[in-house]
């Protein structure tokens, strides 16, 4: 929402009224995001510092007091810094809520983590792949792939068994992005994405009457949290100034693993296994039918490959598998 225009002579008790007019247009502003907002829509105008905004505020009631919650620092270790759009993707689920309806809500939300930018939000109802993976397909198709999503360890994602592999990562991994899981607990390895979470609460209180109320509130939170809030960590620009869709396009057959003459093929079979050394060895469910590759390691052992993803290893001596990150 716009102010309205100031002059160049604008007295302070004017800029005042302006800052408060906005403050209750935006309750969940800040005093920082006040003035930058003021200062991208009228850059004219000798703003006061947010300090001295955030008095303004205070002698209006505007305030609430709150204290500043205390937040463990996001801990990347093995983990991927955006450092262009489409770098690395964070997606999840935001936790459930009840709708006026009696039903249920779980919106499923992907950002770039690079510039913020908000690229899907839905009010799923489930966290299950069947209602994921065509909200993924809009979003590929609008913006291009990532080079790197990352998610938690529950459902859609990946699942518990040996490879994590679910139906879902499987697709991704076929259209060349890597997947990467953060530690169980450890929900501030994706923090850009949790914060996230915290500002869409905007737009789900009070709670929905029902879906499409809820869909229509967030397609009117999206435009404005792209294109014209003012982010904190991006020099109190909106992400929209920082974002642009992805070279990388969406194709429209998946392409077929590129895997070297001297490996050793294997389809997965129904119940999740390959033959080897005349065992049955458990791969994933979630690759059923697929082909994997099988390469020797220096130490002897055997290397099980999807696409460009090891998933696997299997002992020389045991013929047992393993995770690639065990030893």
């Amino acid at each position: 929402m716009s102010a309205p225009s100031p002059q160049a002579t604008t007295t302070p008790a004017a800029l005042a009224d302006l800052i408060v007019g906005l403050r209750q247009a935006r309750p969940s502003w800040g005093p920082r995001k006040i003035v930058a907002k003021l200062q991208l829509e009228h850059p004219d105008i000798v703003w006061p510092a947010a300090s001295t905004a955030g008095e303004v505020l205070k002698r209006a009631g505007l305030v609430d007091g709150r204290r500043r919650r205390w937040r463990a620092p996001p801990r990347v270790d093995g983990l991927t810094a955006a450092e262009r759009p489409n770098h690395v993707w964070g997606v999840d689920h935001k936790g459930w809520v009840r709708l006026g309806d009696g039903k249920r809500c779980e919106p499923l939300t992907v950002t770039d983590s690079f510039s913020r930018y908000l690229l899907k939000v839905s009010s799923t109802a489930s966290t299950c792949e069947e209602e994921a993976r065509p909200l993924f397909k809009e979003a590929f198709e609008a913006y291009g792939l990532p080079e790197v999503i990352r998610s938690d360890s529950g459902p859609p994602f990946a699942s518990p068994g040996l490879t994590g592999l679910t139906v879902l990562s499987v697709w991704w991994t076929k259209l060349g992005i890597r997947h990467e899981r953060i530690d169980a607990g450890k929900p501030q390895q994706n923090g850009r994405h949790e914060r996230f979470h915290l500002t869409l609460l905007e737009a789900m209180r009070p709670k929905a009457a029902n879906r499409a109320e809820q869909e229509a509130r967030f397609a009117a939170f999206t435009r404005d949290y792209n294109e014209e809030r003012p982010h904190a960590a991006l020099k109190d620009l909106p992400p929209c100034r920082f974002y642009e869709p992805s070279p990388r396009k969406m194709p429209e057959r998946l392409p077929e693993p590129d895997y070297p003459a001297e490996a050793a093929l294997r389809k997965v079979r129904s119940n999740g296994e390959i033959k080897w050394g005349g065992r049955l060895v458990p791969i994933s469910c979630a690759l059923v039918g697929e082909p994997v590759a099988i390469e020797e390691t220096s130490s002897g052992d055997w290397l099980v490959r999807f696409y460009a993803r090891p998933i696997a290893v299997i002992d020389r001596k045991t013929i047992r598998s393993r995770r690639p990150d065990q030893p």
